[in-house]
């Protein structure tokens, strides 16, 4: 596979994973980026959330998890360096999109 076709590939998917994490922190209110936030959600730990919303938590947790899964696989394909920029772009976007919604200061919710 080309690197410029493997790129395309892996920034779609991870593109697509981050717009549903943003999308259903949104749906829970939770400011995702915020320090603390992402490791709650990995806890399972519901109470952080500004709403109950037991299933869009779930799909927040579950696309959240597939997110650690793609990045880690962006870095075997793409490297470390390429990947983290790719995320960064992506990032910037759903800030644009989400606005503060999604809490944080730029770089925070790694």
């Amino acid at each position: 596979m080309s690197d410029k076709i493997r790129n395309r590939f892996w920034a779609r998917g991870a593109d697509d994973v981050m717009t549903e994490i943003a999308r259903q922190a949104t749906n829970c209110k939770l400011k995702l980026l915020d320090p603390g936030v992402i490791e709650a959600v990995v806890h399972n730990n519901e109470s952080i959330c500004g709403t109950s919303n037991p299933v869009a938590f779930k799909k927040l947790r579950e696309a959240l998890m597939l997110g650690f899964v793609v990045r880690e696989k962006a870095v075997n394909k793409m490297g470390a360096a390429e990947t983290d920029a790719m995320i960064t772009a992506i990032r910037e976007r759903l800030q644009e999109t989400f606005g503060g919604q999604l809490g944080g200061q730029g770089g925070a919710g790694r």
